[in-house]
């Protein structure tokens, strides 16, 4: 039976990945991109709904899937209050409206080291954004890569230089370690639309080792 699909965040790195591989994908006939902007991007199945997150009211049924890739970092959104707003309070409203439209899964992006009781900022963001989410009632993936690879519209100095780093040393990550290695977003990609086929229970969190398992499965 075809599926349709929601898809928040399609203009970021691996929100880009996800609805390039659904808009290919022949198990979904239809796939919504909400976005604050017009896509450039032309499909028979892709329909783009332009929406402000901070008043989104519904999403459009019937949908199976809902793909979260929102996300920012501090510089970008300017405060700790303004990252808060689309980390958390824009995904954790996502899901609700996902649990809303009879969604069977919510498939976020979270980061390595999310925890409600982490020390760190950003960490601690994610990790209340997926306790919340999972609060909603919804069945949710949550994907938690590590230092993300790809073809960045925006990149950081600091970004470059820690991929550089990376991929010299990921090699070296075995066991324990391998979920710290450098993960191209496309990887990350691969797996949240194969578990979204596979109608598999969420397991909780997905550390990045666990993804790239994933998508070589796929």
């Amino acid at each position: 039976m075809a599926r349709s699909a929601v898809v928040a965040g399609a203009t970021g790195l691996v929100g880009g990945f996800v609805l390039r591989r659904l808009l290919a994908d022949a198990d979904f006939a239809r796939v919504i991109v909400l976005a604050r902007r017009p896509l450039h991007l032309s499909d028979d199945k892709l329909q783009t709904r332009i929406v402000e997150f901070e008043r989104l009211a519904s999403l459009p049924g019937p949908v199976d899937d809902v793909f979260c890739c929102l996300g920012t970092t501090i510089a970008k959104a300017g405060s700790q209050a303004a990252f808060r707003k689309v980390d958390h309070e824009h995904v954790v409203a996502l899901a609700k409206h996902a649990r809303q439209a009879g969604a069977q899964r919510f498939l976020m992006v979270s980061a390595l080291g999310a925890s409600p009781r982490s020390r760190i900022f950003y960490n601690r963001v994610k990790g209340e954004t997926e306790r919340d989410v999972a609060a909603a009632g919804i069945d949710a993936w949550f994907f938690r890569p590590s230092l993300l690879d790809g073809p960045r519209q925006e990149v950081r100095s600091g970004e470059r230089i820690g991929l550089v780093l990376m991929r010299l040393i990921g090699p070296l990550l075995r066991g324990p370690l391998a979920k710290y290695r450098a993960i191209h977003a496309d990887t990350v990609a691969a797996a949240m639309v194969a578990v979204a086929k596979s109608g598999r229970p969420p397991p909780g969190a997905v550390e990045s080792d666990s993804i790239a398992r994933l998508a070589h499965r796929a």
